[in-house]
């Protein structure tokens, strides 16, 4: 073999290993990712038939009553530090997509157990799955929370809103947009099985993450327009295999340093309130500007690098 055989046979074997090590595998076409979500206490999987000890700052015992929250704007993160949107599949009952905004439902409750059947569904979601250009991908970035363009709409109003923002449970009361989140926990004594009054102060301990401080309301007329507060989350897991780890969402940290059994004003649990002082450690966990006073932004802290309530683990 002469030596410019040799050269050009030494070149092709570096390139086709630079490609292995790239994730390319020879394949330029799309790659399929799948995001999985698990509720979770600590390192203990929960559902609707759970009890979960040791929430809160009195180590209260609670039944999970309900488990959902959107996601959006799901990007993987590249070996380089490069973010790539995750293209989701058409849309169908978990998943919607226009133009450059995206969100999916993720649903961890099956009503069963304390979820209620009447605002629940035996329909769950635990994934998210889309495809990204073949790459190296190291971590994910996503926000929870429902795109401003998608939010102010009215759940029932087929020509303007589809599946999955049509469902009444997650409509938020404020200007016509949605709960982000809600995620909540009940009194064991006063659950629906034990049929008793319960000790709590209020029976459910909720938290309801959505927009405040909107202006405008669809309800009469006026779309809305702004909101003081949007209270999306930011998440960000750096080091992410969605083929060895899922994200757990953890309850623990979400409601650490908060009393779950007694209500100090206003709404029931933290509902994103302003000023509601069960909102102050849930906010925390979530990293989201959140000030007892009311001049809270809404907006991520740090691009929510503090948050505490996602987290990857091993599958």
């Amino acid at each position: 073999m002469n030596t410019t055989s040799f050269l050009s046979l030494s070149l092709a074997a570096v390139a086709a290993a630079s490609l292995v090590a790239c994730g390319g595998g020879g394949d330029d076409g799309p790659k399929t990712v799948e995001l999985q979500f698990a509720a979770m206490a600590g390192n203990t999987a929960i559902g609707c038939g759970s009890s979960v000890a040791g929430l809160g700052s009195t180590a209260a015992t609670a039944n999970v009553k309900d488990f959902r929250f959107y996601i959006s704007q799901v990007k993987m993160i590249r070996a380089d530090g490069v973010e790539v949107p995750l293209t989701l599949p058409a849309n169908d009952n978990w998943n919607y997509t226009v133009g450059s905004d995206s969100v999916t439902l993720v649903d961890l409750e099956n009503a069963t157990g304390d979820c209620p059947a009447a605002t629940g569904t035996p329909a769950t979601n635990t994934v998210i799955k889309g495809t990204v250009p073949a790459g190296n991908y190291t971590g994910v970035k996503m926000t929870m929370g429902v795109p401003f363009a998608f939010n102010h709409t009215d759940w029932a109003n087929p020509t303007t809103t589809n599946a999955p923002l049509d469902i009444q449970a997650l409509a938020w009361n404020w200007q016509g947009g949605r709960k982000f989140a809600k995620i909540e926990v009940t009194d064991p004594l006063a659950s629906a099985v034990a049929g008793t009054a319960g000790k709590w102060t209020a029976s459910t301990f909720n938290f309801h993450l959505g927009s405040t401080g909107c202006i405008g309301n669809p309800a009469t007329g006026t779309q809305v327009s702004s909101c003081a507060a949007p209270n999306r989350m930011d998440v960000k897991l750096a080091t992410f295999d969605p083929a060895t780890q899922k994200i757990a969402v953890d309850i623990k940290p979400l409601l650490d340093g908060t009393n779950v059994t007694v209500n100090q004003a206003g709404a029931a649990g933290c509902m994103s309130g302003g000023t509601d002082p069960e909102c102050l450690n849930v906010f925390k966990a979530l990293a989201i500007d959140w000030k007892a006073d009311g001049t809270g932004t809404g907006l991520p802290i740090n691009g929510g690098a503090s948050q505490t309530l996602f987290r990857a683990v091993a599958k």
